[in-house]
Order: structure tokens, then sequence, then C-alpha cells
């Protein structure tokens, strides 16, 4: 033995392979950074060079034979649909049964069947249904909210707007859930069908809302039905996912003790598995719902009823006070749901700590509320003062003219300032970048997005990317697809900036997170349309509008990402540096934020699709590119061809921005 430990030391030469295999990765670290600035610099040099070459540029009105393609399909399609056996025994029965339910659901609360000049329930019934079932799913918090709610409404003079969005918005969840709920106990039971539905479920909530709209015209034709096919596709996939998250996270103990038990697996199913991840599958009925909010109110592009079509025509007349009063209506329905359900989720808890005394005083109570509820039903259906909201909206236009007085006076007191920032942001970041990227050649740009997808996120995203510029090509809206893109990457970073900014205060402070969380929870409960209105009255109808919009949209995700990711580095890590001697500076900078990168990546990557879905949004209210192209596709029949195009070319940025964020993020948390 003693031999063997003396000969130990005499073997130093075969440590020499490891020294010299050190310096390998630390190169490979640094090669990741200097690719992409060597992608960049070569993207810029070649840029001066070659600026104005090959953009694949595109007037407003012309059209490539993609396009023209697309409109004779449209037409081709209007011309058979009542013969061809796939539309007249498939899409079309899909639409009267969807028509049917809507047009139910309409004449129950909104539109007066044929014979009556009023719903079959009027305004009190449907306060009185709203404050009984918020109360019979939460508490009687919840319950004077949906009252004070629901008579807002009223009294802002929006009661039929707002009950034909509650209609299509009820329809809509209620097929999503049939849909949407099965499929998730089927993929939490099987990892198979759990493989095959998240690349599915990942790309349908890629896509931004106003993707789905030109498809379901397609195939279903504007109007109500479309809208609420359109809201299904958009509400379903979040109750999929969580209501799979649920019956996963039940634990496996409890499930074997059941199957000990001898239970069958409908027994384990129905019995076990469904009643202990109820509470998280409400969750998921809560996101079904504001996905399904926000959808409705943007199907007003294609003829749908409702708040989101006072909204959609305020924009395009730039009435800001109109605007406001409508997506103040959304805003406070949005709440109202989302407290209702939220509240659902969290009443057995409540239920629990309260015991038996609980339930001896809640059934009674809740058996004479349902009288009395069913009393304010009967009256609403036979007197018309119950049946018709009583006034003229005389708050709604009070709060439209004060919101006019307000754009008034920022216009004339703040355009200073408002025009300033604007022009800076716009001259000094946006147009330089949207230059660099429509100017250069499409086969430069190209080649740029391949390269730095390859590097950032790895091949396989290198990929994909190539295959997204290889299509964008394709649809003819290339040179529209950059300037989208530009101001896309622009908003993204003053995202970011925001999120770590705000993000790290939270993270670091329990106090700001408790200040400021709340604030975010609201902000994330509003449909896009809402932010655009108090920015269209500081900004004017602009692309700049749009960017800012999409900003305070997409910065609230981003913020409690990045807040998480701090929270989460390691106490010990932080003392350690502390006591090394580090300030908060440094301790932010060196520890937290490089620790937290992968946090980093993640926000970057749902910021970047909340921003694109915002982006195109703006299309309303002058930021051109391919937003417009969209709404143009829907308003102007020859143009069809290029909205559809430029549906495509949304979703392929969103696919490329998506694969390369998440592929860096796993890297980056590898």
């Amino acid at each position: 033995m003693m031999t063997v430990v003396m000969q130990k030391p005499e073997q130093p030469e075969k440590t020499e392979p490891v020294e010299k295999a050190a310096p390998v990765t630390g190169v490979r670290r640094v090669s990741r950074s200097t690719l992409v600035a060597a992608i960049l610099v070569a993207w810029l040099l070649l840029f001066f060079v070659l600026r104005g070459k090959q953009t694949l540029a595109l007037a407003a009105a012309d059209l490539t034979d993609l396009h023209h393609w697309f409109n004779d399909v449209n037409d081709s399609i209007g011309a058979n649909r009542n013969s061809n056996p796939l539309f007249l025994y498939f899409f079309n029965e899909i639409r009267l049964v969807i028509d049917t339910l809507v047009t139910f659901v309409q004449e129950l609360i909104s539109q007066p069947p044929a014979g009556r000049p009023v719903p079959q329930i009027g305004w009190l019934g449907v306060v009185g249904i709203a404050g009984y079932v918020s109360w019979a799913l939460g508490n009687w918090r919840v319950a004077l909210l949906a009252v004070a709610g629901f008579t807002f409404l009223g009294l802002q003079g929006l009661w039929q707007e707002s009950m034909d969005t509650l209609a299509l918005t009820l329809s809509a969840v209620l097929v999503a859930l049939l849909i949407a709920i099965p499929l998730g106990v089927w993929a939490g039971l099987s990892d198979r069908v759990d493989r095959v539905m998240t690349p599915v479920l990942d790309f349908m909530q890629t896509m931004p809302t106003f993707v789905y709209l030109a498809p379901m015209t397609l195939f279903f034709l504007i109007g109500p039905a479309s809208a609420t096919i359109a809201t299904v596709i958009y509400a379903a996939p979040p109750a999929i996912r969580i209501t799979a998250h649920a019956i996963r996270s039940v634990p496996e103990t409890t499930v074997e003790a059941a199957d000990s038990l001898g239970a069958t697996r409908r027994q384990a199913l129905l019995k076990v598995l469904l009643p202990m991840s109820k509470r998280t599958v409400v969750m998921g009925v809560n996101q079904s719902i504001m996905a399904a909010l926000a959808m409705v109110t943007i199907t007003a592009l294609i003829d749908a009823p409702g708040l989101g079509k006072t909204v959609v025509q305020a924009l395009q007349s730039l009435d800001v006070g109109t605007a406001f009063n409508a997506g103040l209506a959304i805003v406070v329905m949005a709440i109202v749901l989302d407290r209702v359900t939220t509240a659902a989720s969290t009443r057995e808890e409540a239920a629990r700590r309260s015991g038996n005394r609980f339930l001896t005083w809640r059934r009674p109570l809740l058996g004479a509320g349902a009288v009395v509820t069913a009393v304010l039903v009967y009256l609403s259906h036979t007197y018309m003062w119950a049946a018709e909201f009583p006034g003229e909206g005389g708050v709604g236009s009070s709060i439209a003219k004060a919101a006019d007085t307000a754009t008034t006076w920022a216009q004339d007191s703040l355009s200073g300032l408002t025009n300033a920032f604007r022009d800076a942001l716009t001259n000094g970041l946006l147009n330089p970048f949207q230059t660099l990227l429509t100017d250069s050649p499409w086969w430069l740009v190209g080649a740029a997005l391949i390269g730095l997808g390859a590097v950032l996120g790895g091949p396989r995203a290198g990929v994909t990317t190539a295959i997204c510029v290889a299509v964008l090509i394709g649809t003819g809206v290339w040179s529209d697809s950059m300037t989208t893109l530009a101001s896309t990457v622009v908003a993204t970073v003053l995202v970011m900036v925001l999120g770590i900014g705000f993000g790290v205060w939270m993270g670091r402070s329990p106090l700001a997170d408790r200040m400021l969380r709340p604030t975010l929870d609201a902000a994330q409960v509003m449909p896009p349309f809402v932010y655009l209105v108090p920015f269209l009255a500081l900004f004017g109808a602009t692309r700049f509008t749009a960017i800012v919009a999409a900003v305070v949209y997409a910065a609230p995700v981003a913020i409690k990402i990045i807040a998480d990711g701090v929270r989460n580095v390691p106490a010990t890590t932080v003392e350690a540096a502390t006591s090394a001697g580090a300030d908060t500076w440094q301790i932010i900078t060196k520890v937290q934020l490089p620790m937290a990168r992968g946090a980093l990546t993640l926000a970057t990557n749902q910021g970047l699709i909340y921003v694109l879905s915002m982006v195109v949004v703006g299309g309303l209210v002058g930021a051109g590119a391919l937003g417009y192209d969209v709404v143009a596709g829907f308003s102007q029949g020859q143009l069809y061809g290029k909205g559809l195009a430029a549906g495509l070319a949304i979703v392929l940025l969103g696919v490329m921005f998506d694969r390369i964020t998440q592929a860096a993020a796993r890297r980056a948390g590898a």
C-alpha cells in the first residue's frame, strides 16, 4: 500500500490534458456573445453597402399571386358554401349549432325574441342572478361587487352592449369548457396524450388574437358564430393546461390508496382525482373566462355585437370619450367575472376555516336568496320598468365628456412633453432599427435572424427560424413583417427595462411586492383593446401609440416573472455576497440577476408574445404594417387575401420569437 501511495505524486503529466481542456470551456462561453456581436457587426457593414436593394417592398394596394389565390379560394368557398358536402354537412352544421346557442343566450338576457319588446330576463333579473350566483360561488363581498358592477354597466348607458358581450362570453366559455376539461383530464392521465397536446397548445397560445379571425370568416362567415368559435379556440388552451396540471398534482399516495381499496379508474377519477383538483380546475375556468372576454371584444372586427364594436367604432373615428366609456365597461365586467371565479376557487377553504357554523346559516340564506332572485326574474320578465334599464346613460355621457375634456387638456398641456418623448424614442431607436430591417436585402435579414436564432436558441431554433423566414418571404408581406418586427423588438426592450427595474424592486422588497402585485394582477385582467384608449388620447393615432400600449400591456407579466426569479435566489448566496463586502448594486448585478437569468429569458419570451399581440391590434390606431393589413382584409374584399397572408405572417413571427426565447430560457436555466 505504501508503494501505491508513493507513486501517485509521480503522475502529474497525466493531468496535462485536463489543463488544456479548461480553456476550451471558457472559449465556448465567450463565443456565444462573440458570435452574436459578429453577426450584428456583419449585418451593419453589409447594410451600408447594400441598403435599399432587394427589400421585397410592396405597395399598400399591391397583391401577390398568393394573395390573389387566397381571394379566389374565398370566392370559391362563398359560391359553393351551400353545395359542397364538407360545408353542407360539417362547417354549416357547426355554425348552425353555435348560432342557435348564441341566439338562445342573447334572447334570454340581451336581445328581445320575436313577439316581445324586451329580453326574457330584463336588467333587474340579470342583476339579481349575478348577485345570487356570486354569493353562492363566492361570498357576500363578491356578490355586492357583482351587483354594483352590473348596475354600473346600465348607468353607463351600455346595458344592451354589455349583455351582448356577456352572452357571447358565456356561450364561448360553455363550449370551451365542454371540450377543454375532458381533454385536460385525458392529458393529465396519459403522458402520451400530454406529449401530443403540448406543442399544439403552445402553438395556439403563441398565436395573437387577430390571427384567429380571418380563418373563422373563411369557414363560418362573419357574425356571432364565427366570433364564438374563434373565442372557443382561444379560450380552451388555458383550461386544458390547468386541468391537466391539476390532475397530475394529486399525490400519488392518494391514488395508490384508492387503487388498493379496489376503486376502478372511473371511480378514482370521479371520487378522488376530480374532487382533489377542483380548486385548480376552477382557476382554469377563471383563465378561460378572461381569455374569452378579451377575444370577444376583438371579434367586433368580424361583426360580433357588444362592447367591442363600440370601442372599435370609437377608435376608428378617434372618439376618445366614447371609447373610454366602453373600455371602462369592459374592465368592470372583467373585474366582476375574475373576482367571482377567483372567490369560487377559495370558497371551500373558507368554509373549512369557518366550520359547521358556516353551513348552518349559509344554507337557509341561500334558499331565501333563491326565492328573492326568482321574484326579481319574474318582475323583469313581466314589467317594463324592471326589463329596460331606466335612464338615458347620464353617467356614461358624463364619463365620455370627462374623458374628452381630459384628452383636450392632455393634448394642450402635455403635448410638448409627450411629443418630445415620442420623437426621442421614435428617432433615436425605432426609426433606425426599422430602417435596418426594411432597407436591408431580404436575404441579409433572413441570414442574420437565422444566425441569431441558432446562436441564442440552438440548432433546432435555428432550423425553426429558417423555416419561418422562408415562409415569411412567400407570404408577400415581408416589408410589413419587418416593420412589425421592429416595433415588437423596440417595445420588448422597453418592457424588459421596466421588468428588470420593478421586478428587482419587488423581488428584494416584500412591501413593494404587496403594493404592486394587486395593480399588476388588475392590469392583466383588462382586454388588449382597453390599453389603446388612454394612449390614443396622449399620442394620437400613430404607431407609437400601439408601441406604448403594448409596453403597458406586456410589462406586468415580465415584472412578475422577474420578481419571482430574484426572490428565488438562495438567501445564503446573498448573505455570502454581503459578508464579502458587496454593496446593493453589486449584489443585484453580480449575484441576483445572473442567478435569475432563466427568469429573465422567460420574461423576454412572454414579453415578446404579449407585445406582438398588442402591436398588431394597434393597426386600428395607425400602427400600420401587419395589423393594418389584417383589418383592411376584413373591410375591403379585394384585400382579403393580403389580410390572410398578414395573419399567417403574424403567426410565423410569434412562432419564431417563441422558439428562440424558450430555447434560450432552457439554456439559461440549465
